[in-house]
């Protein structure tokens, strides 16, 4: 029922729910709506019984007057109609209407039925269902209203139907006195019990919903995790799995809607016995696991299992965490590369100053030598020197962690002369004639590159290639050609083997490696390199003369390109040499499309 202002009405067991959201207002209602609902069907059984009786009395001639069957019968159609049509008020005039149809209805019949009764019948208990009604519906003040109403009756009945001050008089009244007290005590009881009740179903509903949200809570936080969790039971079943628990076990298909059997894999064989063990000992314990999720992937994982209690028929459940090894390593090289970032500043500036002291005594000893073989030697003094000031430039550039910018007066250069020269002296270096094909089809076009960086650009995706190829004619190819009006496309391709997807997710990070032997910082310096001059590095699994292969292709913004030149090729080495154009097998994206490395 709706509450009553202070004034009115004392606290009643709604009251719990004041002032709470808009949940908390619609779990009142609810509440309301099914006490209100029982109350008046037990209102219509009730009135079916007391007609049923009346209507026997009738038939038996032992009743009183006979329009108490129409009484009841009213009673009956007044509760029914309540039931059907009548539901909690909103407004305070509308609850005073409601109460005279139920409570007022209700100890107006019982009071004629007692006052008209014959016989041995007595209808007193029935005043219990409008105080109950009263005091647990509503407000307390109403209870009392109605046990006190009850109580009028009670003692007015009992003065009237016998002499004043008579035997019978004096026991009547003592009889509704001690009855009255009994309704009032049952409407102050019932109506502290019902808000009792009130307070715990609130607080035991605040406490569900405040679970329910930490439970949500903890959920996002896990499956959020880079770490893997996996809850798995005494027999080795997995009750849980979080995304990245799923990825290390089985990729992508790990089946959402089954739970899976630790030993049922062979290639989870470690994590199982590492289960088995910790229930066997009773603790937590740690172990290095590979999982092979296929034949071109294995995870090198850390596995700690800690223990739940063993409460419940379940016995305890067993935590398992799973941490990625390499990516492990991967953020203490990178808190390595922090490191040496800051010692490399630092040892950078100490050498400026004696390096600018190398270059000036160099200047004046060129002035002095006159042999052509001196001259020589000043000449590679000074072009060291001049590339060891470069090198000590780029490194403050990096710890100043500000993008580079290309320089404005910084000459445009003919990437496909300097592409063979390169590659010609990098096949010189390694060893690798015959296993490197060049193809240059950009002659038109220049770039905005440094020629050194290039250099280190090239030699840095060679050097990766050489590493993964097979090393047979023609396995290794470096491609330029147009990539519209205002790119050109530089690729490095080779035939080895997939790339794991451990990999690829950190290809261009710092000392990230799939070689034990491998700093890991080529592809990082190949990225910062085009990042420095506006360019794109990504990597795609591409198909060249009809042999899958790994390509590494940078998209450099062209300067001096044509639109005729675009669409030509302008030369290409050697003669007869020509490169095919490149495929890709099926879920390999479109070549040359320009991908975001980070």
């Amino acid at each position: 029922m709706p509450r009553e202002s202070p004034s009115q009405f004392a606290p009643s067991w709604f009251s719990v729910f004041e002032g709470q959201s808009g949940h908390g207002q619609e779990q009142r209602q609810r509440a309301l709506d099914r006490l209100w609902r029982t109350f008046m069907q037990a209102r219509v059984f009730i009135a079916v019984v007391l007609l049923a009786l009346q209507v026997y009395l009738l038939v038996s001639g032992t009743g009183g007057p006979d329009w108490l069957v129409l009484v009841c019968a009213l009673h009956v159609s007044a509760s029914l109609a309540v039931l059907l049509w009548l539901r909690p008020a909103q407004s305070s005039r509308l609850v005073r209407f409601q109460w005279l149809l139920t409570i007022g209805v209700d100890v107006l019949v019982f009071a004629l039925l007692q006052h008209f009764q014959k016989g041995g019948f007595n209808y007193l208990p029935l005043f219990a269902l409008p105080v109950l009604l009263a005091s647990i519906l509503g407000p307390l003040t109403l209870g009392l209203a109605t046990a006190a109403a009850v109580t009028l009756y009670l003692l007015g009945e009992a003065a009237l139907s016998a002499p004043l001050l008579s035997e019978v008089s004096t026991a009547r009244l003592l009889q509704g006195g001690l009855t009255a007290t009994g309704f009032f005590i049952v409407a102050v009881l019932a109506n502290q019990l019902a808000l009792r009740l009130a307070r715990e179903e609130a607080v035991a509903k605040s406490s569900q919903d405040a679970a329910r949200a930490q439970a949500q809570v903890n959920e996002l936080i896990i499956e959020s995790l880079s770490e893997g969790v996996l809850v798995v039971d005494p027999h080795g079943v997995v009750r849980n799995a979080n995304p990245a628990a799923q990825t290390m076990l089985m990729g992508s298909t790990y089946p959402q809607s089954t739970r899976l059997l630790l030993s049922a894999r062979d290639n989870w064989a470690g994590l199982a016995q590492l289960v088995q063990e910790s229930f066997a000992l009773g603790q937590s314990l740690e172990s290095e696991v590979h999982i092979d999720v296929d034949e071109l992937t294995t995870h090198r994982l850390f596995a700690r299992t800690h223990l739940t209690s063993r409460s419940g028929r379940n016995g305890g459940l067993c935590v398992l965490f799973l941490e990625d090894l390499r990516e492990l390593e991967a953020q203490v090289r990178t808190e390595k590369l922090a490191s040496m970032g800051r010692m490399s500043a630092a040892v950078a500036h100490e050498i400026r100053n004696p390096l600018s002291a190398i270059t000036q005594a160099n200047a004046l000893l060129d002035e002095e030598v006159q042999l052509p073989a001196q001259k020589r030697l000043t000449q590679m003094i000074g072009q060291n020197a001049l590339r060891l000031s470069r090198i000590v430039d780029d490194i403050l550039n990096v710890a100043r962690a500000q993008p580079s910018q290309i320089e404005d007066n910084l000459p445009p250069i003919p990437l496909d002369d300097h592409v063979r020269l390169i590659t010609r002296e990098w096949v010189r270096q390694n060893q690798a004639k015959g296993k490197l094909g060049v193809h240059t089809h950009a002659s038109q076009a220049q770039v905005r590159f440094d020629p050194e960086h290039l250099r280190r650009l090239m030699i840095n995706l060679l050097d990766n290639a050489l590493k993964h190829a097979s090393g047979s004619p023609s396995s290794i190819r470096v491609i330029t050609q147009p990539s519209g009006l205002e790119r050109i496309r530089l690729s490095v391709w080779s035939d080895g083997a997939p790339l794991e997807a451990s990999v690829l997710r950190h290809l261009f990070e710092p000392f990230f490696s799939s070689e034990s032997r491998s700093s890991g910082l080529g592809l990082y310096i190949c990225r910062e390199l085009c990042e420095r001059y506006g360019a794109q590095i990504a990597y795609q699994r591409t198909v060249l003369d009809q042999r899958e292969g790994n390509e590494f292709y940078v998209l450099m913004p062209a300067t001096g390109l044509s639109p005729r030149a675009s669409g030509q090729s302008a030369r290409s080495t050697p003669p007869g040499d020509s490169v095919p154009a490149l495929t890709r097998p099926p879920g390999i994206s479109r070549p040359g499309a320009p991908l975001s490395t980070r």
